[in-house]
């Protein structure tokens, strides 16, 4: 299986991501397309320019696809292995001027708690194709 290999920095997100993961309809999507039921909320992460580059490429593949209920925007996600220890997704919300140099991160867990991880710190998501 081909894999994608992302590294970014930990940040703080608006929020928007744990709203949209709360929503029923989004977690039966999550459950039956990607396997889990998400914890609900986001991680973040923020790339450099090198990862930045391979983010573009991300685009590029074919994705799981969370159908939108109207209203919303759609969301592509990938398979993914977070810090060599969880698996979750990456999601990409195909929303108007969403920065490039962000990713989006559900897991079945807490991944700030379950990985002791805080602002700041380097992350490592293995992308799989």
């Amino acid at each position: 299986m081909k894999t994608i290999n992302l590294h970014g920095t930990l940040i703080s997100g608006k929020g928007e991501g744990e709203n949209f993961v709360k929503l029923a309809w989004v977690r039966k999507q999550i459950q039956e397309k990607l396997g889990f039921t998400p914890y609900p909320g986001t991680l973040n992460l923020k790339l450099d320019k090198k990862n930045i580059k391979l983010n573009k490429t991300l685009h590029k593949e074919k994705s799981v696809e969370i159908s939108p209920h109207e209203g919303f925007h759609r969301g592509k996600c990938f398979q993914a292995h977070i810090a060599s220890s969880i698996d979750g997704a990456v999601v990409f919300p195909e929303v108007a001027n969403y920065p490039e140099n962000i990713i989006e991160i559900i897991a079945p867990v807490n991944l700030r708690e379950k990985l002791q991880i805080k602002n700041g710190d380097s992350v490592e998501v293995k992308i799989k194709l």
